[in-house]
């Protein structure tokens, strides 16, 4: 995570309103304002390969793919993230208009400067998350996929794929090809 940008401490009503007027993002922990960094032309690419996949295998269903601009709210935490791709199939979210409360999955391509917070602090964050089943982390340096998953008993699982196998997303009941997922990433 970035350091703080040289905003006096907002409350979430405060982030929301400045964040709407700001030319770039910023995520929102506790009160403090966080520039994002632009993306790589493989985090994009991964990003948009999963969302178009998701929006594909998804169609007809009560379930909806976002991206990168639509935010999600974890009030426990007073944070604000900007997910890479997340899917939500419940009706509040489908008419929200700057922040969502109600991912079932979460997707976050890594960086080299992004990797260690969204593996600790932000996984974590994330985990308040009631409806949240499944937590995907994308290497594109690596094309490694760790898949985290939700038991019946609360607790968290790590699945990992390996090169050519398919990702399977309980979550979503859908699945998704390696070759589908990291397809143009060179």
């Amino acid at each position: 995570m970035a350091l703080p940008v040289g905003v006096p401490i907002l409350s979430p009503e405060e982030y929301l309103r400045w964040e709407t007027i700001q030319p770039e993002k910023h995520e929102y922990v506790g009160g403090e304002v966080f520039a994002m960094g632009g993306a790589s032309r493989r985090h994009v690419t991964i990003s948009g390969n999963l969302f178009s996949a998701l929006d594909e295998a998804l169609f007809g269903t009560p379930y909806r793919v976002y991206m990168a601009d639509m935010k999600i709210e974890i009030a426990t935490t007073s944070s604000f993230f900007y997910p890479d791709v997340f899917v939500s199939c419940q009706p509040d979210d489908h008419r929200a208009e700057l922040a969502m409360r109600h991912p079932v999955l979460v997707a976050e391509v890594l960086s080299p400067s992004t990797a260690a917070y969204d593996r600790g602090d932000k996984f974590i964050a994330y985990r308040r998350l009631a409806p949240l089943k499944e937590y995907l982390l994308i290497d594109p340096d690596q094309q490694q996929l760790e898949l985290f998953r939700k038991g019946s008993d609360g607790l968290w699982v790590l699945h990992d794929f390996v090169p050519g196998q398919t990702l399977e997303l309980v979550s979503v009941e859908a699945t998704i090809s390696w070759e589908r997922l990291f397809r143009n990433v060179d």
